[in-house]
């Protein structure tokens, strides 16, 4: 493994700057969003206040990161009453529909940044509109190259500020075997998104969504050396987890 900074991305400081993202600012380098534009993106709020994103994948779960939702660096999940989700708005704090969890399933073999995937079953279920719209998973390997679009609210730089407005950005899928090179996470559980320096994703991006032809590839996990530093960012591959996914929402 190389020797640098490897940091999970949820966020977990409450006490910082909220403002209006502008069309400059960044996911970090990114955009705003229009509304309807990443139907499936959610807010995840723990005990009130925000901390991770999400994905729907049915009108009744939501896929994120599993150290979004549990103790420490443990699988023991905090309770599910913790945790509310925001559907159908790219307004972090405002709009939608908001939802209690009931339950949260957190994969068994979660560790050391592997297989960091976690499913919330809903108290109620999503009612389906032009801003909420499940995303389905995709079960085959991103080729190498491809251009995936990341979503979310996480900061717009390392320490930086927090946008109100949902942001994205295009990083590119590279081959594990570059992956292992730059950073030494070519795991077949994770896929990796390069991209230029300061772009990338940032704390509060984590149990977000990446997605290639409209399908959901990735679930946002972790950055090296910071924010939008020179190295890839590491996903959650959604094919190398979409049995374990179907078998828990089924």
């Amino acid at each position: 493994m190389v020797s640098k900074s490897v940091i999970l991305i949820a966020f977990s400081l409450i006490s910082c700057a909220l403002v209006e993202a502008q069309p400059s600012s960044r996911v970090v380098g990114g955009k705003d969003a229009d509304y309807g534009q990443f139907p499936y993106q959610v807010v995840l709020y723990k005990e009130g206040f925000f901390t991770c994103g999400g994905s729907v994948i049915s009108s009744r779960y939501v896929l994120t990161a599993a150290h979004c939702v549990v103790y420490g660096d443990g699988i023991q999940t905090l309770p599910p009453f913790f945790f509310t989700v925001r559907a159908g708005t790219i307004q972090r704090e405002a709009g939608g529909m908001k939802v209690g969890v009931k339950r949260v399933i957190v994969r068994q073999s979660y560790a050391k940044l592997l297989d960091d995937v976690a499913l919330l079953e809903l108290e109620k279920e999503l009612i389906f509109n032009k801003n909420i719209q499940k995303i389905d998973l995709y079960d085959t390997e991103v080729p190498n190259g491809a251009e995936v679009v990341i979503s979310g609210w996480g900061r717009l730089s390392t320490n930086g500020q927090v946008p109100l407005r949902l942001q994205y950005n295009t990083l590119t899928k590279i081959d594990p075997a570059d992956c292992q090179k730059s950073i030494g996470y070519g795991k077949e559980q994770i896929i990796c998104l390069a991209h230029e320096t300061n772009n990338g994703a940032c704390n509060g991006d984590s149990g977000g969504p990446a997605m290639y032809e409209g399908k959901l590839v990735g679930v946002a996990g972790f950055v090296v050396d910071g924010c939008g530093s020179k190295y890839p960012d590491g996903y959650a591959k959604v094919s190398y987890h979409r049995d374990w996914i179907l078998e828990h929402i089924n």
